[in-house]
Order: structure tokens, then C-alpha cells, then sequence
């Protein structure tokens, strides 16, 4: 994206010069899907699509917002003596709330600011764009009002906003990726333990290519809520037994011999995701490490796979989006990302086949759903970061 093109759309909105520049990106998941909220691991990474934001002081206390990507709100008016959670405040929910939630936990912020955001992670694409634009209002505030806050604690207080702010009962792995980021490397978390490591991902003659389906998905859905709540009631029959905090601690085998304390056929599929998909992901660390790419890939399938049918979060477009992918030749391997439902699915795909791949799936999904899917090229990046502007400016 254009950094001078957001510099001149926020001169053009508040007729000013901005006075800082700033960027926070997108992520994705290599594998580890829906285990963030069941105690267990994932393996995300932030990538180079992201939201940037151009930004000006005020001495008064008035905060206005503007969204190049959703034009129709206008400028969001709001005031550093009400942050409190406003329906009508639209996408300006998500950063007022790491404010609300910044003053909640006794931090100064002692005058208001102009921002102006523009996002290139395709809406609704399940590409944590909310996570995003947190971890971004968290650096600027941290920034700009120098409040020393470490980076994990606003990882922290971004999940503490989608769970107690805006209301939805998603896991951290989304600002723990956007916010620790680091470029070419992708961050093996416990969500149990909070332990973490970076690891290298070299996928030689190999790129990650983000499919879209162009289908919009909403992380509140209630379906992702039940999927939580099943999981929930599976681990509270398991525990009548088991002295286990979480779905992460179970191996594949203690799994299989307690099950039958679930005694239930959908709250068993959802938990087995929960454990398989855990242990799946173990193992992917160390067939990356082994730079055994093949098999990472067959893993990578093995996790649609069981979103698909144990987890049931797919639907006809990711699964033929999928589908499609995994019949090209060029391709090590291939799965939904995110919540489900929508949104988007990655692929790692020769370098040298990027073009072929993308005719390919797109002719084949847009004969099958009507409509077409989108591709993009993912680099692994890192997390929110200052733009001097020197570096933009002719």
C-alpha cells in the first residue's frame, strides 16, 4: 500500500499535516486451528498485509476517527471522558476500547488525537483485522502517551477487549500473533502455559498463497460460540475424571480411552478436533525443523480435514476452495484459516506455480460457487511498528 496515499487521505480529512505513521499487521495460522481457547498449541504468524494508521495530537480532549475502508461512517466523534462501548461507534469499537480499557487500568492519556486508518487485509476475511487495528491503537497509545506498557500485556488487554468490550469469546492467539510478530519466523505458542518460541519457517522453492472466498464472516457468529461451548461442556465431563485443566493436556491415546466419558457423538467430534489438532501441530514444528516439508503438508490437509468433519466449521466454499487446491500438483498442502465459515484458506505452493495455481483454483471454485475467489501472497513479517515518515516523504 501507498504510505503517501494515507498521509494525504488524513491531510485531505482533517486539514493537516499528519505527525506520525504507523502500522500493525494481519495474520494467519500455519496450523493450530480453534485450539487457542481449548489450552493448546498454534503455530500463527503476522503477515505484510496489516492496517496502517496516520496520526495527529489535539489539545482538547476529542478523539475523531476516520476508516478509508469503510468511508460511509464519516468521522467517529468520541471524547476521552466517555469510552464506554457505543453500538453506533461501528468498527471504532475495537480501538476505543484498548483506550477504555488503558484508563480502566490507570494509565494517563492526557489529550485527544486525529486518526486516520486504512487496511489492506481483505474485509471480513478472517485475517484478524480486528486484532490488528487493537494491537495498532495499543502501540500508538503507548507510543505517543509513553506509558512503558510491555507488548505482551497489550497482546493481553487486545484479547481482554474482544472478551469484556466487544463481547466475543475468542482466544488470544490472534493479538499474540499480530503483536509479537517477528519476519520470517512463526511463534510456537502454549495458549496453556503462555510459553512461546519463535521458529524459523523455510519452505525452500515454496510460498504461502492466502485463498479468499470472498465470503464474509463475522467472529461473533454464534456458531463459533457454540463451537466454544461444546468444547466447554465436553472438558467438564472429562474432568468428572480426569484432574485436567484443559483440552491441550490430553495425548491422542488419553483421549481415546476416556472419551467415553463424553458419551455424546458431536461434543466427541469437537473435542477430538481440539486434542488431535494439538498434537498435529506438535508434530509440525518438528517436520519444519526436520525441513520434511511433505509431510508438514500432509498435516496441514489432515487439519481441513477434521475442521471439516469433527469440527464442522468449513462450508461449501472453504471446502471447495480447498478441494481445488489439493488437486494441483504444484501444491504441499492446504487448509481453511480462522474462525470458518468464510473468510480464507492458505496453501503452500511452488514458487514457480504460483500463477498456474491461482487460474486453476479460481476457474474451478468460480464455476462451483458463482462467484470468484481472490489470492494474495503472504510474507511472514513483524509486529506493529512506528513508519518514519522521513522514510515516505519526497
Amino acid at each position: 500500500m501507498d504510505t503517501n496515499e494515507i498521509l494525504q487521505g488524513y491531510a485531505k480529512i482533517f486539514d493537516q499535516a499528519a505527525e506520525k505513521l504507523f502500522f500493525s499487521p494481519g495474520r494467519i495460522n500455519l496450523i493450530g486451528e480453534h485450539t487457542d481457547y481449548n489450552g493448546g498449541n498454534v503455530f500463527p504468524c503476522a503477515i505484510s498485509l496489516g492496517t496502517y494508521a496516520a496520526f495527529g495530537n489535539r489539545d482538547d480532549n476529542q478523539i475523531k476517527m476516520y476508516s478509508a475502508n469503510i468511508p460511509d461512517t464519516g468521522v467517529i466523534n468520541l471524547t476521552l471522558d466517555d469510552l464506554e462501548y457505543n453500538q453506533a461507534d461501528n468498527w471504532a469499537n475495537y480501538p476505543k476500547g484498548m483506550l477504555y480499557l488503558l484508563q480502566k487500568a490507570g494509565y494517563k492519556l492526557t489529550h485527544g488525537f486525529n486518526l486516520y486508518i486504512h487496511g489492506n487485509l481483505p474485509d471480513g476475511a478472517g485475517l484478524s483485522s480486528s486484532a490488528s487495528i487493537e494491537l495498532l491503537m495499543g502501540n500508538i497509545a503507548n507510543d505517543v502517551f509513553q506509558l512503558g506498557i510491555d507488548q505482551l500485556d497489550l497482546v493481553k488487554m487486545g484479547q481482554q477487549n474482544e472478551n469484556e468490550y466487544i463481547g466475543v469469546n475468542s482466544g488470544i492467539m490472534d493479538e499474540f500473533a499480530v503483536g509479537m510478530g517477528k519476519k520470517d519466523q512463526a511463534i510456537l505458542l502454549d495458549t496453556n502455559t503462555m510459553e512461546y518460541h519463535y521458529a524459523p519457517v523455510e519452505l525452500g522453492d515454496h510460498v504461502i498463497v492466502i485463498m479468499n472466498t470472498n465470503k464474509h464472516r463475522e467472529l461473533a457468529d454464534s456458531k463459533y460460540n457454540e463451537r466454544r461451548s461444546q468444547c466447554e461442556k465436553a472438558l467438564a465431563l472429562l474432568q468428572t475424571k480426569l484432574n485436567i485443566k484443559s483440552l491441550g493436556e490430553l495425548s491422542i491415546d488419553d483421549f481415546d480411552r476416556n472419551s467415553y466419558l463424553i458419551n455424546d457423538d458431536i461434543l466427541i467430534r469437537r473435542a477430538r478436533h481440539a486434542v488431535f489438532e494439538n498434537q498435529r501441530t506438535l508434530k509440525a514444528i518438528k517436520l519444519l525443523k526436520e525441513n520434511n516439508l511433505v509431510e508438514f503438508g500432509k498435516l496441514v490437509n489432515a487439519s481441513h480435514v477434521s475442521l471439516h468433519y469433527d469440527y464442522e466449521v468449513t462450508g461449501v466454499e472453504l471446502d471447495t476452495l480447498v478441494e481445488a487446491a489439493w488437486q494441483q500438483p504444484s501444491v504441499l498442502g492446504a487448509r481453511m484459516v480462522g474462525a470458518g465459515f468464510g473468510g480464507c484458506a492458505i496453501a503452500f505452493v511452488a514458487k514457480d506455480q504460483v500463477e498456474n495455481f491461482e487460474t486453476n483454483v479460481g476457474k474451478l471454485y468460480q464455476e462451483k460457487i458463482g462467484y470468484k475467489a481472490d489470492f494474495y501472497l503472504a510474507e511472514i513479517a513483524d509486529g506493529p511498528r512506528e513508519i518514519k515518515l522521513s522514510e515516505v516523504e519526497n
